[in-house]
């Protein structure tokens, strides 16, 4: 199923470019012109992604999603939020990550900055494929090199999941290894795994509140693209 978002911005241009553009990546697409009607939908209606305008009529972004988190019965309590603006002024960024934001998005902005924007969402994640062998073709050039790329990647990953409980209390450490791990994702084709690292990576250093959930989250996908080479990598050899 296609990622659910809620779009809330009071200008009438931006409203409706947000709207088309998301639509045409795939999206399935909410709009409101203000903080109360987006309070409403998305305490009544469960969305994967909130696009939430930091000045509207009568309550903001901030507004908003603090009412939302605070109403435990709320349908999109737990969405993904992000704060919209024209203007960004460093102590704003830093305020609204704090507040729970998971990205600032500075309009105006391209299709790109949405793509990425969806790509925080757990439903745009769950579109992504664990294994994808065409990508890992074209990264490798042959199915012999991918073979052996991703018996590396797989005694990465064995490695990586003994020492998971050490690197989540070493920041450093781990920020390394995910740099390292990044780059052999891209070359093997795990595009789940990638989307996860990344999303890891932008928690550890712009939403901290974010951590512990993306950790959950990277950890499954790793265990998940083990398993998806245990199963694939005898039928390449």
């Amino acid at each position: 199923m296609p990622p659910s978002v809620l779009v809330a911005d009071d200008d009438e241009a931006s409203l409706r470019f947000l709207h088309d553009a998301l639509e045409a990546l795939g999206a399935r697409v909410t709009g409101c012109s203000d903080g109360p009607q987006a309070l409403q939908a998305a305490s009544s209606q469960p969305f994967d992604l909130l696009l939430l305008d930091c000045r509207m009529p009568n309550s903001g972004a901030r507004e908003v999603l603090a009412a939302l988190r605070a109403d435990g019965a709320a349908a999109s309590r737990d969405a993904v939020a992000i704060a919209t603006t024209a203007e960004l002024a460093p102590p704003l960024r830093a305020e609204l990550l704090a507040e729970g934001f998971g990205e600032i998005l500075v309009k105006p902005c391209v299709i790109d900055d949405l793509r990425r924007i969806m790509g925080l969402t757990p439903a745009y994640m769950r579109q992504l494929p664990v294994l994808d062998d065409a990508a890992a073709l074209l990264a490798s050039g042959d199915s012999a090199t991918m073979a052996a790329l991703r018996q590396l990647l797989q005694q990465e990953l064995l490695a990586l999941c003994n020492e998971f409980d050490r690197l989540r209390v070493d920041p450093e450490a781990l920020r390394d290894r995910l740099h390292r791990l990044r780059s052999s994702c891209g070359f093997c084709g795990t595009a789940a795994l990638s989307a996860h690292v990344v999303a890891l990576q932008q928690s550890m250093t712009e939403r901290p509140t974010m951590v512990e959930r993306d950790m959950a989250r990277f950890r499954l996908a790793l265990i998940q693209t083990l398993q998806a080479l245990d199963c694939h990598l005898p039928a390449l050899a």
